[in-house]
Protein backbone atom coordinates (compact mmCIF):
# COMPACT_ATOMS: atom_id res chain seq x y z
CA UNK A 1 0.00 0.00 0.00
CA UNK A 2 1.49 3.32 -0.98
CA UNK A 3 -0.64 5.41 1.42
CA UNK A 4 1.54 7.08 3.67
CA UNK A 5 4.96 6.01 2.54
CA UNK A 6 7.78 8.18 2.81
CA UNK A 7 5.66 10.65 5.22
CA UNK A 8 7.78 10.83 8.10
CA UNK A 9 10.35 12.01 6.12
CA UNK A 10 7.90 14.52 4.40
CA UNK A 11 7.05 15.61 7.60
CA UNK A 12 10.43 15.61 8.95
CA UNK A 13 11.32 18.10 6.16
CA UNK A 14 8.38 20.20 6.11
CA UNK A 15 9.43 21.12 9.63
CA UNK A 16 12.65 21.98 8.42
CA UNK A 17 11.11 23.90 5.27
CA UNK A 18 11.18 28.07 5.86
CA UNK A 19 7.56 29.10 5.09
CA UNK A 20 6.68 32.01 2.35
CA UNK A 21 6.42 34.75 4.99
CA UNK A 22 10.25 33.90 6.01
CA UNK A 23 11.53 32.90 2.77
CA UNK A 24 10.21 36.71 1.93
CA UNK A 25 11.50 38.48 4.61
CA UNK A 26 15.40 36.83 4.42
CA UNK A 27 17.20 39.50 2.67
CA UNK A 28 20.64 37.76 2.12
CA UNK A 29 23.77 40.31 2.92
CA UNK A 30 25.11 41.11 -0.91
CA UNK A 31 28.71 43.24 -0.09
CA UNK A 32 31.53 44.46 -2.58
CA UNK A 33 33.14 42.38 -4.07
CA UNK A 34 36.58 41.37 -2.91
CA UNK A 35 39.95 43.02 -4.76
CA UNK A 36 40.38 39.44 -6.43
CA UNK A 37 36.48 38.80 -7.49
CA UNK A 38 36.64 42.29 -8.42
CA UNK A 39 39.87 42.27 -10.82
CA UNK A 40 38.59 38.96 -12.16
CA UNK A 41 34.80 40.61 -13.14
CA UNK A 42 36.71 43.50 -15.19
CA UNK A 43 39.24 40.85 -16.61
CA UNK A 44 37.14 37.80 -17.69
CA UNK A 45 35.01 39.46 -19.99
CA UNK A 46 38.35 40.91 -21.84
CA UNK A 47 39.76 37.79 -21.82
CA UNK A 48 37.59 36.42 -23.84
CA UNK A 49 38.12 39.36 -26.73
CA UNK A 50 42.33 38.61 -26.52
CA UNK A 51 42.41 42.26 -24.24
CA UNK A 52 44.04 42.17 -21.38
CA UNK A 53 44.21 44.73 -18.35
CA UNK A 54 47.62 45.94 -16.61
CA UNK A 55 47.77 45.21 -12.95
CA UNK A 56 48.08 49.12 -12.35
CA UNK A 57 44.95 49.76 -14.50
CA UNK A 58 43.21 47.41 -12.77
CA UNK A 59 43.98 48.25 -9.30
CA UNK A 60 42.94 51.84 -10.42
CA UNK A 61 39.27 50.59 -10.66
CA UNK A 62 38.91 48.47 -7.95
CA UNK A 63 40.41 50.76 -5.80
CA UNK A 64 37.94 53.30 -6.95
CA UNK A 65 35.10 51.16 -6.74
CA UNK A 66 35.71 49.70 -3.58
CA UNK A 67 34.68 46.18 -5.03
CA UNK A 68 30.49 47.60 -5.66
CA UNK A 69 29.74 46.08 -8.70
CA UNK A 70 27.47 48.35 -10.46
CA UNK A 71 30.55 50.57 -10.35
CA UNK A 72 32.51 48.07 -11.54
CA UNK A 73 30.19 47.84 -14.48
CA UNK A 74 30.26 51.22 -15.27
CA UNK A 75 34.02 51.35 -15.29
CA UNK A 76 34.90 48.54 -17.74
CA UNK A 77 32.32 49.90 -19.71
CA UNK A 78 33.72 53.36 -20.10
CA UNK A 79 37.57 52.13 -20.04
CA UNK A 80 36.78 49.43 -22.96
CA UNK A 81 35.04 52.36 -25.21
CA UNK A 82 38.29 54.62 -24.37
CA UNK A 83 40.93 51.95 -24.86
CA UNK A 84 42.50 51.22 -28.24
CA UNK A 85 44.79 48.62 -27.91
CA UNK A 86 45.70 45.75 -25.82
CA UNK A 87 46.50 45.56 -22.53
CA UNK A 88 44.27 48.53 -20.81
CA UNK A 89 46.39 50.95 -19.13
CA UNK A 90 46.08 53.49 -15.99
CA UNK A 91 46.35 55.88 -18.71
CA UNK A 92 43.03 54.20 -20.45
CA UNK A 93 41.23 54.08 -16.48
CA UNK A 94 42.28 57.99 -16.13
CA UNK A 95 40.84 58.78 -19.24
CA UNK A 96 37.44 56.97 -18.55
CA UNK A 97 37.36 57.66 -14.84
CA UNK A 98 35.78 61.44 -15.34
CA UNK A 99 33.28 60.12 -18.32
CA UNK A 100 32.04 57.76 -15.26
CA UNK A 101 32.13 59.94 -12.74
CA UNK A 102 29.73 62.00 -15.18
CA UNK A 103 27.97 59.55 -15.81
CA UNK A 104 27.23 58.35 -12.37
CA UNK A 105 26.15 61.66 -11.26
CA UNK A 106 23.85 61.98 -14.16
CA UNK A 107 21.82 58.19 -13.38
CA UNK A 108 22.90 56.35 -10.31
CA UNK A 109 24.12 59.07 -7.67
CA UNK A 110 21.06 61.91 -9.01
CA UNK A 111 18.19 59.64 -8.90
CA UNK A 112 19.00 58.99 -5.27
CA UNK A 113 19.46 62.75 -4.65
CA UNK A 114 16.17 63.39 -6.13
CA UNK A 115 14.45 60.99 -3.88
CA UNK A 116 15.47 62.82 -0.59
CA UNK A 117 14.12 65.96 1.32
CA UNK A 118 15.54 69.26 2.30
CA UNK A 119 16.43 67.74 5.83
CA UNK A 120 17.62 64.38 4.17
CA UNK A 121 19.86 66.23 1.91
CA UNK A 122 21.29 68.29 4.82
CA UNK A 123 22.02 64.67 6.70
CA UNK A 124 23.35 63.67 4.59
CA UNK A 125 26.08 66.16 2.98
CA UNK A 126 26.88 66.85 7.13
CA UNK A 127 27.42 62.93 6.61
CA UNK A 128 29.80 63.90 3.59
CA UNK A 129 31.87 66.33 5.36
CA UNK A 130 33.05 63.78 7.51
CA UNK A 131 33.78 61.61 4.77
CA UNK A 132 33.94 58.03 3.61
CA UNK A 133 32.79 56.87 6.90
CA UNK A 134 30.81 55.21 8.99
CA UNK A 135 30.19 58.36 11.41
CA UNK A 136 29.14 58.74 14.94
CA UNK A 137 25.72 60.03 14.81
CA UNK A 138 26.50 62.51 17.47
CA UNK A 139 29.37 63.57 14.66
CA UNK A 140 27.03 63.82 12.07
CA UNK A 141 24.69 66.22 14.82
CA UNK A 142 27.57 68.29 15.55
CA UNK A 143 27.93 69.32 11.87
CA UNK A 144 24.95 70.40 11.48
CA UNK A 145 24.56 71.70 15.05
CA UNK A 146 21.63 69.59 15.88
CA UNK A 147 21.04 67.57 18.94
CA UNK A 148 21.16 64.22 18.15
CA UNK A 149 17.31 63.37 19.09
CA UNK A 150 16.25 65.58 16.64
CA UNK A 151 17.90 63.91 14.22
CA UNK A 152 17.20 60.46 14.61
CA UNK A 153 13.46 60.68 12.80
CA UNK A 154 15.70 62.05 9.48
CA UNK A 155 18.45 59.29 10.55
CA UNK A 156 15.40 56.29 10.56
CA UNK A 157 14.28 57.80 7.22
CA UNK A 158 17.28 57.71 5.21
CA UNK A 159 17.73 54.27 6.19
CA UNK A 160 14.63 53.44 5.30
CA UNK A 161 15.53 54.71 1.47
CA UNK A 162 18.58 52.41 1.79
CA UNK A 163 20.55 55.52 1.51
CA UNK A 164 22.08 55.22 4.67
CA UNK A 165 22.60 52.21 7.06
CA UNK A 166 23.55 51.90 10.34
CA UNK A 167 26.82 49.03 10.49
CA UNK A 168 27.22 49.36 14.67
CA UNK A 169 24.95 50.85 17.33
CA UNK A 170 24.94 55.00 16.72
CA UNK A 171 26.90 54.56 13.74
CA UNK A 172 25.94 55.65 9.85
CA UNK A 173 27.37 54.77 6.53
CA UNK A 174 26.21 55.53 3.10
CA UNK A 175 24.85 52.16 1.24
CA UNK A 176 27.09 53.04 -1.52
CA UNK A 177 31.09 54.06 -2.20
CA UNK A 178 31.75 57.52 -3.66
CA UNK A 179 28.09 58.68 -2.34
CA UNK A 180 30.02 61.64 -0.03
CA UNK A 181 32.54 62.89 -2.70
CA UNK A 182 28.49 62.79 -5.44
CA UNK A 183 27.18 65.23 -2.29
CA UNK A 184 29.64 67.46 -2.01
CA UNK A 185 30.14 68.20 -6.31
CA UNK A 186 26.12 68.22 -6.14
CA UNK A 187 25.96 70.59 -2.85
CA UNK A 188 29.23 72.25 -2.69
CA UNK A 189 28.21 74.13 0.29
CA UNK A 190 26.94 72.68 3.84
CA UNK A 191 23.75 74.24 4.54
CA UNK A 192 22.68 74.16 8.17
Amino acid sequence: MLIGAGLPQLRGKMGKAKSYAERLFDFPTIGPLSSDAASQALSIPTQSQNVLWNADALNMVVSSTKGYPYFLQEWGKHVWDIADASPITSQDVQVATPIVIAALDESFFRVRFDRLTPAEKRYVRAMAELGEGPHRSGDVAAVLPKKITALGPTRNSLISKGMIWSPGHGDTAFTVPMFDQFMKRIMPELEI
